[in-house]
């Protein structure tokens, strides 16, 4: 049985934003519901295993999230998105199972590897839907709407785990059984709302969009999908991620240890970047749908801008400054640029092999999560500072935006 707008009255598109935003909030929960008890988890494990190991907890996830992104874009355009997503919530919810009965460090490490390959079925089919179900003049801000499920994860799950595990002193395992029942009540609301992939297309039909109809006969092709447009898309956004993991994986321990933060104000500022990109991709994807033929011109800004930001919080001393930058850097960041990119994307990308499209978008972002995290630390081993690995998503967000500006512009020219 599934639900659609005659029973329930509410459109199509607008169950699909509920869906989807609630789906980043349980992947985020996931996500964020570790690292705040890491002691506690190493206590579990005999006391013996070494931040670096813990660290490699998430590296692991990030590792089966990006090895998933391509085969899952691919799996939406083959056999559609409801097929794709509901097998991958399963494995899922039994990685997250499987961490709750780890009895070593390896064990936790599978269940991770299988978390994230289960979550990679989520990018591609979610912005698939939104790209040919939600109106265009509201795509941008329905898709901010959906983004900001992954901030309101992220911050639900630290503090969750805080105040379970830590101040009510309950098993850390807590956070994973509180998790597989999440994912379990998502894959339950994917099954009854996504439309199967036949009824997609014919409801496509019914809206006389016959290219889309069309779309599962077609291949995308390679020189397509690597044209000089999509590449530096790829590019721009590898970058808005590697500012973006890089800062909100490494600034808790850069306000402590080189900016003298102390206690709780360490979490608190540091989760003001995920709390203001919330109203920021709000207002800015209004303004995208509202001026939708200057997509390029809002990313362009909120990408130097956000630059700008994390150089001010690299050299500020005043800590109402460094306060200010943060606030400024999630009001303008990753979250806030990311509705209007994959807006211009559904927009500029082939009409067909959108999952696939996607699917590489999001490997080139994620690979990001991979490599920035890892990086920094090295630098800091290096040089007994993190600033560097600041410069270094800063340049990037220069380098990325100045060539996807450079090509549109020539576009636009022609």
């Amino acid at each position: 049985m599934e639900i659609n707008k005659e029973q329930t009255g509410f459109a199509y598109w607008k169950q699909i934003i509920v869906l989807l935003c609630s789906g980043w909030v349980t992947i985020w929960i996931y996500r964020s519901a570790l690292s705040p008890i890491y002691p506690q988890i190493n206590e579990s494990l005999g006391g013996n295993i070494s931040d670096t190991a813990l660290g490699s907890i998430a590296s692991f996830y990030f590792l089966g999230y990006v090895i998933m992104q391509i085969p899952a874009g691919f799996l939406v355009d083959k056999i559609g998105k409801k097929k794709v997503l509901i097998p991958g919530f399963v494995v899922f919810a039994l990685a997250a199972f499987l961490i709750s009965q780890a009895s070593s460090i390896t064990m936790i490490y599978t269940g991770s590897f299988l978390a994230g390959i289960g979550c990679g079925s989520f990018y591609g089919s979610a912005y698939s839907l939104t790209s040919q179900n939600i109106p265009k003049e509201k795509k941008s801000f329905s898709t901010a709407i959906v983004n900001s499920g992954s901030a309101v994860g992220s911050g639900f799950g630290m503090i969750l785990s805080s105040f379970l595990v830590i101040q009510m002193k309950m098993p850390w395992q807590t956070m994973m059984y509180l998790s597989a029942f999440l994912i379990v009540c998502m894959t339950i609301a994917f099954s009854l709302i996504i439309r199967s992939n036949k009824d997609d297309v014919a409801f496509l039909e019914r809206e006389a969009i016959a290219e889309v109809s069309e779309a599962p006969k077609e291949k995308v092709s390679l020189t397509t999908l690597f044209s000089l447009r999509m590449l530096f898309t790829y590019v721009l956004y590898f970058a808005t991620c590697y500012a973006y993991y890089m800062t909100v994986t490494w600034l808790p321990n850069f306000l402590g240890t080189e900016r003298g933060f102390e206690g709780v104000a360490i979490g608190f500022s540091s989760s003001l970047v995920a709390f203001a990109s919330i109203p920021g991709a709000l207002f800015f994807s209004r303004l995208a749908d509202k001026y939708m033929h200057k997509k390029v011109t809002f990313i362009v800004i909120l990408e130097i801008l956000a630059a700008l930001m994390l150089l001010v919080t690299v050299q500020a001393t005043n800590a109402t400054f460094l306060m200010i930058a943060l606030i400024l850097y999630g009001f303008l960041g990753k979250l806030a640029v990311e509705p209007i990119i994959i807006s211009w994307l559904g927009e500029n990308a082939p009409k067909v092999g959108v999952g696939t499209t996607l699917g590489v978008f999001n490997f080139f972002g994620m690979m990001s999560s991979v490599i920035a995290p890892t990086l920094t630390g090295s630098i800091s081993d290096a040089t007994g500072s993190k600033v560097m690995g600041f410069y270094i998503a800063i340049i990037l967000l220069i380098g990325g935006t100045f060539l996807f500006l450079s090509f549109n512009a020539r576009k636009a020219a022609e």
